[in-house]
C-alpha cells in the first residue's frame, strides 16, 4: 500500500484535500488514478512536501476540521506512527503535521482502507512530538495548539491496542490523560513522558494497568516523586527492561532501592540526577544482574558504586560515565576484572581517570568494539596503547580533547585494531599526518572519519586516507587549515563518498569539490561553509556530477553567486536543505531559483532581506533566517 508522507499547512480547501489523502489510502485505486491525485497534493500551495513512501501498513490521523488560521511555524506538533511489523526507524513516516489545537485533536479520525473495517489495532506505535515554542514570550498564542488530556483521551479510545507511546514535551498532558491510555491501553510496552508534567498520580496509573511496560523514558519530568516512581514499580516492575531518569529533583535513592528490589528483568539504566547516591546505584546493581547498558551523570556517585557495579552487573555491555569528578582508577579496575563481556565505554570529563584505569579495561574488556575518550586530561598515550594490544576488534574510537595523546597511540591502534570502522579527533593538538598515515595503512576498513581542528593534520594524512581506505563514505575536515585541494583529489580517486565536510578549510577551493563532483558521484551531503576561494565553477561541476546531493552548506562562501547556485539547483533536483548565509553574491533571484528548481526542499537559511514577498508567499513554510537582520 502507498502512504503519503505530507507536511501540511491548514487549507480552505479541506475536500479536495481530504479526498486525495483518502484515494492514497484505498489500495484498489488504480497507478493513474493515484497519479492524478499525488498532482494534485502536489499543486496545493498548502502543501511543503509530498514523498510516496512504501510501508505495509498504516493510516492517516487528522482532525474534522481543517479551516482553521494557519498558525506560525513553531507551533507545530509533529506526529507519526510506526507499522506494528516493523519497529525499524526507517519505517516511520510523518504524518500529516497541521496545527492541530486542542479541541481538534480530541477530535481526531482515521482514514482507512474500504476494505478494512475500523479495526485500529493495526496501529501499534504513536508518537506526538511538541515542538512548541513561545520565543520569549508569555502571551504566545502556541499553548493552544499543544496536545491535551483531551486529545490523549481521543487517542485511548481510537488505539486500543497501542503498543508504543512517545508524548516528548507535551506539557499539557497531565495524569488524568495519561490514566485513560494506562486504563484503555493495557497492552502498552513502551512509554515516552520525555518533558511532562504528569506527576505521581500518572505513573501510579501506569503502575496500576500497565502491567506490560518494557521501557520508560522520565527525563525531565518534573513534579515526580519517589512516592509516584515506587508505586509505578510496584506494579509493573516485573516486566520494565529500561528507565532512563533526568533532572527528577525529587527522586532520590528511595525509588532506586525499589527498583533494585522489583526490576529483575532491567537490562537499561540511565540516570542523570545530582540527588542520587551510592546507595542508590549499589541498590540496583546489587538486584538488577541482567543490567547490560548503565549510563551515569551523577556528580555524588563514588568509586564505591562502580566497584559493585563491576562486582553485581557481569553482563554489562555499554557504560557510559559523564562528568564525573570523583571518580578514579579504582572504578575501571572493578570494571575491568568484572565486566568480561563489556563492548563499549565512554568516558566523558572524568578528571581523575589515568592511563592505569584504561589499561585494566584494555585487559579485562578485550571484547571492547566501542571507545570514547572526551575531556580527560589524565589519560594519555600509553592507555591508549594498551587498548591497541588488547581490543583487536575495536570498530569506533572517538577522541575528544585528548592532549597528552599523540602519534605513536594512534600508530599502535593503526597496527592492532585491523577492524575500526570510524574514527573521531577532536581538538587533539598532538595528532598529526604521521598518526593518519598509520590508520589508513593498518585500517582499510575504515567508513568514517571526521577531524575537527586538529592542526598538524594536513595533505599527507589526508592523500593516504584516499590512497588506502576504499570503503570510506562519511569525511569530515572541519577547520583544518592544512588541508588543500590536493587531498581532496585523492579522496576522490580512491574513495566514493556520501557525506563530505570540509568547512574551515580555507586551502580547498574550486580545484578540489570539482575533483569530489568528478569522483563521488553519490554523494548526498556536503558542507563547503567559510571556504573564500570556492566559486561558481564548482558549482556547476557539483550539478553535473552529484545528482543525489540532497543536503547543502554554502554559507560564509563570498564568491558563490546566483549562477553557480542555479546550475547547481537546477540539476541537483533532490535538494532538500540549502543553507546561505553571508553569501553577498546570492541575491533574492538566487533564492527564488532554489525554491522554484527544488520541489523536495525542506529548509532554505537565509537572510531575511533576501526573500521577496512572492518568494515568501510560496514557501514561507521550509524557509529559515538568522536570528538578526543583516
Amino acid at each position: 500500500m502507498a502512504i503519503l508522507l505530507v507536511s501540511l499547512t491548514l487549507s480552505e480547501r479541506r475536500t479536495t484535500l481530504v479526498d486525495a489523502l483518502r484515494l492514497f489510502q484505498i489500495s484498489e485505486v488504480d497507478e493513474e488514478e493515484k497519479k492524478k491525485s499525488l498532482l494534485l497534493l502536489k499543486n496545493n500551495p498548502s502543501l511543503a512536501a509530498v514523498e510516496e513512501v512504501q510501508t505495509r501498513s498504516g493510516r492517516f490521523l487528522v482532525p474534522d476540521s481543517l479551516q482553521r488560521p494557519e498558525a506560525p511555524p513553531h507551533a507545530s506538533p509533529r506526529l507519526s506512527l510506526k507499522d506494528q511489523k516493523n519497529n525499524e526507524l526507517y519505517n516511520e513516516f510523518l504524518l500529516p503535521s497541521f496545527f492541530i489545537p486542542k479541541k481538534e485533536l480530541s477530535e481526531a479520525r482515521i482514514f482507512q482502507g474500504r476494505r478494512r473495517g475500523t479495526d485500529h489495532s493495526v496501529i501499534s506505535s504513536l508518537s506526538i512530538h511538541s515542538l512548541a515554542e513561545t520565543n520569549g514570550s508569555e502571551n504566545s498564542e502556541t499553548e493552544s495548539y499543544c496536545l491535551s488530556d483531551a486529545g490523549l483521551t481521543a487517542v485511548a479510545a481510537g488505539f486500543t491496542k497501542l503498543e508504543n507511546l512517545s508524548l516528548v514535551w507535551c506539557s499539557n498532558v497531565t495524569h488524568v490523560g495519561l490514566r485513560s491510555i494506562a486504563e484503555r491501553c493495557m497492552s502498552l510496552k513502551s512509554l515516552d513522558l520525555q518533558g511532562c508534567y504528569v506527576g505521581d498520580q500518572g505513573l501510579a496509573a501506569v503502575g496500576e494497568f500497565s502491567r506490560q511496560l518494557e521501557d520508560l523514558n522520565l527525563r525531565f519530568c518534573e513534579g515526580l516523586t519517589d512516592a509516584g516512581l515506587i508505586k509505578l514499580v510496584a506494579g509493573c516492575g516485573k516486566t520494565l527492561k529500561s528507565i532512563s531518569l533526568a533532572a527528577c529533583a525529587k527522586v532520590t535513592d528511595t525509588s532506586l532501592e525499589t527498583v533494585g528490589s522489583h526490576c529483575k528483568s532491567l537490562e537499561s539504566l540511565s540516570l542523570d540526577s545530582e540527588y542520587i547516591h551510592d546507595k542508590g546505584v549499589l541498590a540496583v546493581a546489587q538486584g538488577c544482574r541482567q543490567l547490560k547498558f548503565l549510563k551515569l551523570q551523577c556528580i555524588n556517585v563514588t568509586d564505591d558504586a562502580l566497584q559493585g557495579v563491576g562486582t553485581c552487573c557481569l553482563s554489562l555491555e555499554l557504560l557510559a560515565l559523564y562528568s564525573f569528578q570523583i571518580f578514579t582508577d579504582r572504578s575501571l579496575c572493578a570494571i575491568g576484572k568484572g565486566c568480561k563481556q563489556l563492548k563499549s565505554l565512554t568516558l566523558n570529563d572524568c578528571t581523575f581517570l589515568s592511563d592505569k584505569g584504561l589499561e585494566a579495561v584494555a585487559v579485562g574488556c578485550s571484547s571492547l568494539t566501542h571507545l570514547e575518550v572526551n575531556g580527560c586530561h589524565n589519560i594519555g598515550t600509553y592507555g591508549l596503547e594498551s587498548i591497541a594490544r588488547s581490543c583487536t576488534h575495536l570498530s569506533e574510537l572517538a577522541l575528544l580533547y585528548c592532549q597528552r595523546i599523540g602519534n605513536f597511540a594512534l600508530s599502535e591502534i593503526g597496527r592492532g585494531c585491523k577492524f575500526l570502522q570510524a574514527l573521531h579527533l577532536v581538538d587533539c593538538a598532538s595528532i598529526g599526518d604521521e598518526a593518519i598515515c598509520s590508520i589508513a595503512r593498518g585500517c582499510c576498513n575504515l567508513k568514517r572519519l571526521h577531524i575537527r581542528r586538529c592542526y598538524e593534520v594536513g595533505n599527507k594524512g589526508i592523500i593516504a586516507v584516499g590512497e588506502n581506505c576504499k570503503f570510506l563514505t562519511d569525511l569530515s575536515l572541519r577547520f583544518c587549515d592544512r588541508v588543500g585541494d590536493e587531498a581532496l583529489v585523492a579522496i576522490a580517486e580512491g574513495c566514493s563518498l556520501h557525506h563530505l565536510n570540509v568547512s574551515g578549510c580555507h586551502q580547498i577551493g574550486d580545484a578540489g569539490i570539482i575533483a569530489i563532483a568528478r569522483g563521488c558521484p553519490e554523494l548526498s551531503y556536503l558542507d563547503v561553509s567559510v571556504l573564500q576561494d570556492l566559486g561558481d565553477t564548482a558549482m556547476v561541476e557539483l550539478g553535473e556530477g552529484c545528482p543525489l546531493l540532497r543536503d547543502i552548506v554554502l554559507s560564509h562562501c563570498r564568491r558563490i553567486t546566483d549562477v553557480g547556485l542555479s546550475h547547481l539547483v537546477n540539476k541537483c533536483t533532490l535538494l532538500e536543505t540549502c543553507h546561505m548565509v553571508y553569501c553577498p553574491g546570492i541575491t533574492a533571484v538566487g533564492v527564488a531559483t532554489v525554491i522554484t528548481s527544488c520541489t523536495n526542499m525542506k529548509k532554505v537559511l537565509v537572510e531575511k532581506w533576501k526573500v521577496s514577498p512572492r518568494t515568501k508567499r510560496r514557501a514561507g513554510s521550509i524557509i529559515s533566517y538568522l536570528c538578526v537582520d543583516l
